[in-house]
């Protein structure tokens, strides 16, 4: 399912659209009313979860994406609307004020047109609800799109919109990325605007971004916030518009560090990727990441805080907080943390450690390229939170198993989509990862592999 259409967005990517609209071929007023029939057209993906009419046209008009219309993620204050985090426990009050990030997601220029969906309060990687419509996959709509910046990616890969606000926490720019077909850069710790809802914890696992449909749009936003807000603690990225002439060391692996096994199409995926990059020039030599064996189970446990948190403080999110009406993921997690608190320094110390190992991987290298997830997107129902909690966690682990240690350590990654498919006809993630500050690299290199292996579009299938 795709709204890709003969009107004024085409099928320009971000930087294209906002070309056309400052030589005058089409108004930004234009764009938004084509992207809202866009939107209107793939209603039945579930994406949006707070639409804005009219839309907020005229961010910054000097800005890279002047007048491309776009949406904020709901678990993020767009002033004036609703943030309801994916949630059924309470009723949320529209926001004050907008928050820190989307400040720096207008300084771009761009239009909002709503607010996309995520699974209630992002936990899981999987947009779905126990009482209401999941979101689905524009690439096959009886699987998921991922999470929990699902609906963002749904709406980027079906044409609507030509990129989307995302955050991550533990994957969440990046798995809806390989789940349909996009780009996703999760940006060093620091890098752009402080996420509210993570910042002040022990470990500060959330960093704001996009997904996209090129990587081009993707280098280009990174440029713009970088101009807004720049990070005097990370070496400045500017604008990276191509490929670069360096040759790069780059390990890779399959399995992932705790063990999990991804299918036969993501180990294809990754060997190919690995091929492509040996043909660059690059040296590509098989890696090992040595974390410490309760890594898996010390990160869920900091996730169950997160949950237990949110229970006691939800009544400051809106009106009827009600804990009990948290999902079955949330209620788990929180009750499984509950019995284990006493561990928190302990997990928080050895969470923190994980740096050392990550970065005695990369000693001798520029980039790790892994799996985005062990397995493509699952079909609907899998990850939902009906599933009984025990089934559901133990079907988490063994698909997300490669993107958390990049939020424990900060460290830059970015989701690239294969140009293989599933049988089915689902796209395929592969991930580069980077040193703290390294998004240059993580670019230079997605450029050629773009530029290598043009990537799949949805309106040629």
């Amino acid at each position: 399912m795709h709204a890709f259409c003969d009107d004024s967005l085409g099928e320009h990517d971000a930087v294209g659209l906002a070309g056309a609209i400052r030589r005058g071929e089409v108004s930004a007023a234009e764009a938004a009313r084509d992207a809202t029939a866009r939107l209107r057209a793939v209603a039945e993906l579930n994406a949006v979860e707070v639409p804005l009419d009219p839309p907020a046209l005229g961010g910054a008009r000097g800005g890279v994406f002047a007048g491309v219309p776009t949406l904020v993620k709901d678990n993020t204050d767009y002033a004036g609307l609703p943030t309801g985090h994916g949630s059924a426990a309470f009723t949320p009050r529209p926001a004050r004020r907008h928050a820190p990030f989307v400040r720096q997601l207008l300084s771009t220029g761009v239009t909002v047109l709503g607010k996309t969906r995520l699974p209630e309060f992002g936990f899981s990687p999987s947009t779905e609800y126990e009482d209401a419509a999941p979101v689905r996959n524009p690439w096959h709509t009886g699987h998921s799109a991922g999470g929990s910046s699902g609906g963002a990616a749904a709406l980027v890969a079906a044409g609507a919109v030509p990129l989307a606000h995302a955050n991550d926490g533990g994957g969440s720019i990046r798995i809806p990325a390989a789940c349909c077909g996009l780009v996703g850069l999760k940006p060093t710790r620091g890098r752009v605007a402080g996420n509210d809802q993570s910042r002040h914890l022990p470990i500060d696992l959330v960093t704001d971004g996009v997904v996209t449909r090129t990587v081009r749009d993707s280098a280009a936003f990174l440029a713009a916030a970088e101009r807004h807000l720049r990070s005097p603690k990370l070496p400045p990225v500017g604008l990276v518009e191509g490929p670069s002439g360096r040759r790069l060391r780059v390990g890779f692996l399959h399995d992932s560090p705790a063990g999990v096994p991804c299918d036969d199409d993501t180990r294809a995926a990754v060997t190919a990727t690995a091929d492509a990059l040996r043909g660059l020039g690059h040296r590509v030599e098989p890696v090992g990441m040595d974390l410490d064996p309760r890594f898996t189970e010390d990160f869920l446990t900091y996730w169950g805080m997160l949950s237990f948190l949110l229970g006691a403080t939800g009544r400051t999110l809106g009106e009827g907080f009600d804990r009990h009406r948290m999902d079955g993921l949330s209620r788990g997690l929180r009750e499984e943390y509950v019995k284990r608190w006493r561990d928190t320094p302990g997990v928080v110390r050895r969470l923190k450690r994980a740096r050392e190992g990550y970065a005695a991987a990369f000693r001798g290298l520029d980039l790790v390229l892994t799996p985005v997830l062990a397995h493509p997107a699952p079909a609907l129902g899998h990850l939902a939170p009906t599933v009984p909690y025990a089934t559901l966690v133990e079907r988490i682990l063994a698909y997300v198993a490669y993107t958390p240690i990049d939020n424990v350590v900060g460290t830059p990654s970015l989701s690239l989509p294969s140009p293989h498919a599933t049988a089915a006809g689902l796209p395929v993630g592969v991930l580069l990862s980077g040193r703290p500050g390294s998004e240059r690299t993580l670019l230079e290199a997605a450029f050629a592999l773009e530029a290598e292996r043009p990537l799949r579009r949805i309106q040629d299938v």
